[in-house]
């Protein structure tokens, strides 16, 4: 079945749960909220994935968040969210779009990659920085933000 993405103007306990799945601080979460576009995609009205997109300026959004439900995951979602975003905001004239991501999100440097995005900067020690408790992901300890962007 076919999720159907649309653009939504608040979110809700089950859209913070999906934010949750993607970056472990609610703090942060409600933080880039404030002034970002989100979409979510849903099949059958469940809401199943969501993204947050951040204006950084007048040529460069930040995608902040794309997290879809478990039981979907690894079925094209993600990457459906985020071509839709794209193909939005090429049409829109946004010429960059940035993604950032941990040195341990294995799994979603692939991901980016194969849409087009290019590593374009390491912030060395952001999630040490930013985040009181240590982020273990695929064996690796999350210190790093990786950050991708692609031009349009």
């Amino acid at each position: 079945m076919d999720a159907e993405i649309k653009k939504i103007l608040s979110v809700n306990p089950i859209h913070y749960e999906l934010l949750l799945l993607a970056d472990p601080s609610i703090e942060k979460i409600k933080e880039y909220l404030i002034d970002s576009e989100i979409y979510t995609a849903m099949i059958n009205n469940e809401t199943i994935g969501i993204l947050v997109i951040k204006k950084i300026d007048q040529s460069k959004k930040e995608i902040m968040n794309v997290a879809v439900k478990e039981e979907h995951q690894n079925k094209g979602l993600g990457k459906k969210l985020i071509n839709f975003v794209l193909n939005i905001e090429k049409n829109n004239g946004t010429k960059v779009i940035e993604i950032g991501t941990g040195n341990s999100s294995i799994y979603q440097l692939l991901l980016y990659q194969k849409i087009g995005f290019r590593i374009s900067s390491i912030d060395q020690d952001f999630f040490s920085r930013n985040y009181p408790e240590i982020i273990i992901e695929n064996g690796i300890t999350c210190k790093d933000m990786i950050k991708l962007s692609i031009e349009f």
